[in-house]
């Protein structure tokens, strides 16, 4: 067997095996989070009917690392979608803050996105939500059914939606986790007539993706790039900053990632632009938001000075370059929340082939053993 044209035997003497299959078997674990999500949907619009009807309800994403990207990721567009306030906050800032950010007199749906549910914060949230909201309710995306935030998940007004089992990732790094539980939240949140056949083109874009590109990706990898910048616009800037994490991760920090949005680069942040960097730009589907990214992009391509860039579209344009362009098949016309999919697995397997080519371990990257895949050390206080 075979994950992005490596053998498995290869895989495992590079320590990168569990990291390159979670990768890869996405698309399979996305058809099998839908026809979960269908087989619930009774329960979940049971348990959301009432709570969205409330008035002035406010909803709150959360989670930690990866999974705080989740809601980053997500919020625009359920925000839009439902017309009520949706903030995206990690644990990590309402555990440390929890009376900046809790307002107890306002009714609040948390949605707490966890591969393990194990994270000490993961709980602490949860706790302090019910300590200091009046008026409640708790939803739990997670991987893992023996974790803790799901067994918090019981009782009036919570509801705890499990994913597939094998997208509670071995490897160190999440993966299928992130995309099966962004998917989730899509589903629940934005539905849509077209909702299956929209997710089915982002699939197969993604699927081919898979086939078609690796070796390009290898190819920018073997650059060995010490800076890296991921750009994206509206629900694809969280989209950045979770594949900035992703790199920095597997790399081991050695090679330094960073995300902003297409406009807001040009404020400051573009001074980290020099000859060995590299620069992806994740390109919007909507009309009037592409004219930003590809202003951009024709920018830096003026300036000369980035070492490369790496365009990620679904529509052709003149502006983009032989050798600097990923072209996903087929979503042409789907809303920016369908391109999410492809664009991360573009960003994971960036990851990967970096990771591999600058000598490290995917599956352990961390060579002190001082970063782990669940995070050790958090203390919790008492509020």
């Amino acid at each position: 067997m075979t994950y992005l044209d490596y053998s498995e035997s290869t895989l495992r003497e590079t320590d990168a095996y569990w990291t390159a299959k979670e990768i890869q078997q996405q698309p399979e674990t996305w058809a099998k989070t839908l026809q979960m999500l269908e087989e619930n949907k009774p329960q979940i619009d049971a348990f959301l009917q009432p709570i969205l009807a409330k008035k002035d309800i406010r909803i709150i994403l959360t989670g930690a690392g990866t999974s705080a990207f989740v809601g980053a990721s997500i919020a625009p567009a359920i925000m839009k979608q439902l017309g009520v306030r949706v903030e995206a906050i990690p644990t990590t800032d309402l555990v440390s803050n929890p009376h900046e950010y809790f307002q107890a007199d306002v009714p609040t749906l948390m949605v707490s996105f966890a591969r393990s549910g194990n994270s000490p914060e993961s709980v602490a949230a949860f706790e302090c939500a019910e300590k200091l909201l009046n008026d409640c309710a708790q939803l739990a995306i997670t991987c893992n059914d023996q974790g803790a935030l799901f067994k918090c998940c019981e009782g009036d007004n919570k509801l705890a939606l499990l994913m597939p089992e094998e997208t509670n990732d071995r490897s160190f790094a999440m993966t299928s986790s992130f995309s099966c539980m962004l998917l989730t939240a899509l589903y629940v949140f934005c539905p849509s007539d077209n909702f299956g056949q929209d997710l089915a083109l982002s699939i197969n874009a993604t699927s081919a993706l898979l086939k078609t590109y690796n070796l390009m990706l290898k190819s920018v990898a073997m650059k060995k790039f010490t800076r890296v910048v991921y750009l994206g616009s509206g629900v694809s800037k969280g989209l950045a900053q979770e594949s900035a994490l992703k790199l920095l991760e597997l790399t081991d920090g050695q090679a330094l990632s960073s995300y902003d949005s297409p406009l807001g680069f040009r404020h400051g942040p573009k001074a980290v632009v020099n000859s060995d960097t590299l620069v992806v730009i994740y390109i919007s589907n909507d009309p009037y938001t592409r004219q930003y990214d590809l202003e951009l992009l024709a920018e830096l391509q003026k300036d000369q000075e980035v070492g490369q860039i790496l365009s990620v579209t679904a529509k052709d344009d003149p502006v983009f370059k032989q050798g600097e362009c990923i072209m996903l098949d087929g979503v042409a016309n789907v809303n920016d929340t369908f391109l999410l999919f492809p664009f991360i697995v573009c960003a994971q397997m960036y990851a990967l082939q970096h990771s591999l080519a600058i000598g490290n371990t995917p599956d352990n990257p961390s060579s002190s053993g001082t970063i782990n895949r669940v995070v050790q050390g958090v203390n919790i206080h008492a509020l």
